[in-house]
């Protein structure tokens, strides 16, 4: 099984099926794609057909390529792992809590851009991006409160990992947090396969502009 990405630094889309596969042990091929670059565009094209990072080629020749879709075809191939809450009705809140993070926050996404070197406290704070970031520290406390922690549901599950560059972003943006929020992230930075893809996005040194290329 192979995973196609794009730079760790940049790539939040990537980060996302990456630090699932990484968590619950499941073995995969990465293959990385440097983005914005000539080629960057034709690399993409030979995996995934919207020519958007990242793709999940698995074994038996299916292939998926949108990080939430990549996400729940995990769930579904390694029902073994608490991927998604047992419960039903906290897996119905997680699959929505995970989809508004897929579909919404672009105030949020054009004005904080994830990238891991850098340090920009203070910056991108738009009234708009700001709006996203109180909608995010509520979910974050509701769930918390909800399901008593460490991680949104409990245990760490691809609802985490769908907002993990989300802390990334704060991390490096350091808009005011709720201590809740502050606190979360600070685990989230923590936990092992998150802690890895930082380590190895700080190791790189491709460097591009801001540029959403992934999906």
């Amino acid at each position: 099984m192979k995973l196609v990405i794009g730079d760790k630094n940049y790539s939040s889309w990537s980060m996302r099926p990456w630090l699932v596969l990484k968590h619950f042990g499941i073995a995969f091929e990465e293959v990385m794609v440097l983005l914005n670059e000539p080629q960057t565009k034709a690399s993409i094209l030979e995996h995934s057909p919207s020519g958007k990072v990242p793709c999940l080629i698995a074994d038996d020749g299916v292939t998926v390529w949108d990080s939430l879709a990549i996400c729940e075809t995990l769930a579904e191939r390694y029902p073994q792992h608490a991927m998604w809450p047992r419960d039903a009705v906290a897996r119905g809140r997680a699959r929505s809590v995970s989809a508004e993070m897929h579909s919404g926050f672009g105030a949020l996404r054009n004005n904080m851009w994830m990238n891991i070197r850098a340090s920009f406290p203070g910056k991108g704070a738009t009234p708009e991006a700001l709006a996203d970031i109180e909608r995010i520290d509520t979910i974050w406390r509701e769930c918390l409160d909800a399901y008593g922690g460490p991680f949104l549901f409990g245990e760490f599950t691809i609802a985490d990992a769908m907002y993990a560059p989300v802390v990334m972003r704060f991390n490096t943006w350091q808009p005011k947090l709720s201590e809740a929020a502050l606190a979360y992230s600070r685990r989230v930075t923590a936990q092992p396969a998150v802690k890895a893809w930082i380590d190895e996005a700080l190791q790189e040194t491709h460097r591009i502009p801001y540029q959403d290329t992934c999906a």
